[in-house]
């Protein structure tokens, strides 16, 4: 019998040799001592022993047998050979009684690569065993500024705390996302139970995920679980069949491919010439079944008597009700947040076909309710979120913090001027940054003074600017209402503690020509059209060229200061000055554009940093108010937020293996998508967590193996997490993975 099982394995690892040589790469097992020197393998930890996947074993660590093996870990010599014989006697062993002995291997950024036991390796890939217990020894990359090295040490932190290493991430930032989604707010050790039931809710939708055509996506499985998760949460597994989560995950598709996406967010910063409704064929299906007058519903998170922001919203909602007088029929829903998901399926019901969320807080519920009803158009309020469902929309309000900066500056006295911000969120970034630029175009020595009032309040946040002798401060763009009155808004001069402060200049949100717009579009299917063209998720992003942003000056501000405002907004307007224009240097001191250049817009929505004539940092999660907590949760800088304002593309980074492998013996080639670097084996060996273009993993490209490599490894972490910790409980999991009699694929539906 183990005779036929090695002319099967050698009939594979041929087949594999002469694809790989057909296409140019190296056709053999990589080798750790091509691209690691061996004084770098020398400081190799010792990590202990690690149940292993298999399929993040790519090589050898040192040369001498790696050309026995195809880059498959199938083997390639005759079968009359002693090399042969071993490795029958390992497959009568395995079958026997299983290959209980730990290897010994190098691990090198989550790729390990075999000092003893690639015989051993070989045999249990052939059986498509999951993992194997190996005693490992661990080498730290040194250039810890590389995003993919950022990502690997989450992987270790992650791994450390949860005892899981089956799962890969493409971006930094993830692994503590992943915990968030859990229910994980801290970083404690996980439980058993906690591990139990993540690898079963993982195999749930592993299973979904290949049933719904996932193999042929280039995400790794982990990304679309995580895309999953932030749409239908972690609890939509509870009580549900095979069927009911597939059609789940189903559901969720368009996020879950959105994933293969290095840029995931289009952002939409001007509005498109639009056509007349009835032009082209796309258009036509799109006015079948709809009525003549639209409905739209706007809803609010306060009400307008007690809330600037759903004051501002609802002005626009009243301006564009009289502009489109006859074609839309406008509804106002107050104080949502009690039940914002109840609030948007009654206005669904009450017939309204376009349904705009005002606040970042109703994020997750205009998701769920535009999966339920796709036939509804929802957009939601809020910059940076990558999600197909909805379309968000927001102003480039940091246009008019440009101008209002530059006109602090060339009215404070000392070099110090103030700004006030309510919540670290997208979009708020950036206009602190452009404020600070704006000063410093007019006064090189000015500093700007940050303060939030989403930690200790508004009295408190400008007290500390009194206290330091600041009386040129930036206020909230809207007014927030308190007993007695409202609080200072827009640029203004405080006298002195408790004076009511003097408004000099107050940026203006125009949300009836955004939501006029923005009708038209729908109107007229040019909504529709953007959509359909764009892979990824839309964000308008308008600003002062659109004419939904202005700046009104009152009469006490200087006329000559005046002047300058409306300079500097001419010149926006008209595209003649970008606020983000180089140099642009972060407080660190890294620069951020270099003279000459311009900030891209994509990159403006996700500023997740200060420039450096700011004083004050961005609050963390700990220390902002509940209503912080739960804005920033969703649409923040610090704590939670979504993935798209932390992505990381990886395809360009330059991985430090890659770049040693070069002159690595081989076959010559340009390199490739496989991995191979340059030329060779070494190449193949760069093993970074996550996808990229290059992203050398072996025969391992960074997505997670077989389907049935995928749905095996977890059920089997699932069965043996419940008796045995993952580290001792490899040995069982081998026993059970020979061919014809491995039935972990069938197992129950929640193991």
């Amino acid at each position: 019998m183990v005779d036929g099982y090695y002319k099967e394995a050698q009939k594979l690892g041929l087949k594999e040799r002469s694809r790989s040589m057909k296409e140019g790469k190296y056709p053999y097992l990589p080798v750790m001592e091509d691209f690691l020197s061996a004084e770098r393998m020398s400081m190799g930890k010792d990590a202990g022993y690690i149940s292993v996947p298999l399929w993040n074993i790519v090589g050898s660590r040192v040369r001498g047998r790696e050309k026995a093996f195809a880059a498959n870990y199938m083997p390639v010599l005759d079968e009359n050979t002693e090399f042969a014989d071993k490795w029958k006697a390992l497959c009568r062993a395995h079958l026997e009684e299983g290959i209980r002995d730990p290897i010994l291997v190098y691990e090198y950024m989550n790729r390990f690569y075999v000092e003893e036991g690639n015989k051993r390796v070989s045999v249990l890939k052939f059986f498509d065993a999951v993992s194997v217990q190996a005693h490992v020894m661990r080498i730290m990359p040194e250039n810890r500024n590389e995003p993919d090295v950022r990502l690997y040490l989450e992987f270790l932190d992650f791994f450390k705390r949860s005892g899981v290493n089956i799962i890969e991430f493409s971006y930094p930032g993830a692994f503590r996302e992943l915990e968030e989604l859990v229910g994980k707010k801290d970083t404690s050790m996980w439980t058993e139970e906690e591990r139990r039931r993540f690898y079963s809710r993982y195999t749930d939708f592993s299973r979904a995920y290949f049933a719904n055509g996932g193999k042929a996506l280039s995400c790794t499985v982990a990304d679309a679980f995580m895309a999953y998760l932030r749409l239908m949460g972690y609890d939509s597994f509870e009580n549900r069949s095979t069927e009911q989560i597939r059609k789940q995950v189903l559901a969720a598709w368009e996020d879950i491919t959105l994933q293969q996406n290095d840029e995931l967010i289009e952002v939409k910063s001007d509005p498109a010439p639009t056509q007349d409704a009835g032009g082209n064929i796309l258009q036509k299906i799109f006015q079948i079944g709809e009525t003549k007058v639209l409905k739209a519903a706007f809803l609010y998170d306060k009400t307008p008597e007690t809330s600037g922001w759903a004051l501002r919203h609802e002005k626009g909602r009243v301006d564009v009700t009289e502009a489109l007088s006859g074609t839309v029929l406008t509804t106002a829903y107050e104080n949502v947040m009690t039940d914002a998901e109840g609030y948007i399926r009654r206005a669904i019901d009450e017939g309204n076909t376009v349904i705009f969320t005002t606040s970042p807080r109703m994020l997750q519920a205009s998701l769920k309710c535009a999966v339920e009803h796709p036939e509804v158009r929802i957009l939601n309020c809020s910059l940076n979120t990558a999600h197909r469902y909805i379309c968000t929309y927001y102003a480039r309000m940091y246009e008019a913090k440009f101008v209002l900066g530059a006109m602090a500056a060339s009215l404070t006295r000392n070099n110090k001027i103030g700004y006030i911000c309510d919540y670290p969120i997208y979009g708020q970034i950036s206009g602190i940054n452009a404020f600070a630029l704006g000063a410093q175009l007019v006064n090189p020595w000015v500093k700007v003074h940050l303060e939030w009032s989403s930690t200790n309040g508004m009295k408190a946040a400008e007290k500390r600017l009194v206290d330091e002798d600041i009386r040129m401060i930036s206020y909230l763009d809207t007014p927030e209402m308190i007993p007695g009155g409202v609080t200072d808004y827009g640029l203004a001069y405080k006298w002195s503690e408790g004076a009511e402060a003097l408004p000099f200049a107050i940026p203006i949100w125009k949300w009836g020509n955004y939501y006029e717009m923005l009708l038209r579009r729908i109107m007229n299917k040019t909504y529709y059209e953007e959509y359909s063209a764009s892979k990824k998720a839309l964000n308008y992003f308008w600003g002062m060229s659109a004419d939904v942003i202005d700046i009104r000056f009152t009469d006490d501000i200087p006329e000559s200061t005046k002047k300058l405002g409306q300079i500097l907004m001419y010149a926006i307007k008209n595209d003649h000055l970008k606020p983000f224009s180089g140099p642009v240097t972060a407080q660190s001191g890294e620069v951020m554009c270099e003279s000459g250049n311009r900030i891209p817009v994509e990159k403006i929505v996700s500023m997740d940093y200060l420039v450096k004539n700011i004083v004050g940092v961005i609050p963390e999660y700990r220390d902002l108010n509940e209503v912080g907590k739960a804005t920033v949760e969703i649409a923040g800088v610090s704590g939670g937020g979504n993935a798209a304002g932390r992505r990381v593309n990886l395809k360009d980074s330059g991985k430090a293996a890659e770049k040693a492998a070069a002159g690595a013996v081989g076959v010559s080639g340009a390199g490739n998508a496989d991995g191979n670097a340059g030329t060779g084996g070494a190449g193949i060996a760069a093993g970074a967590v996550g996808k990229s273009s290059g992203d050398a993993a072996g025969a391992n490209t960074g997505i997670m193996g077989s389907e049935t490599d995928v749905i095996k490894s977890i059920e089997a972490e699932v069965i043996r997490s419940g008796a045995d910790s993952v580290k001792d409980g490899a040995a069982s999991a081998e026993r059970t993975a020979v061919k014809g009699h491995d039935d972990a694929g069938s197992s129950s539906e929640n193991p």
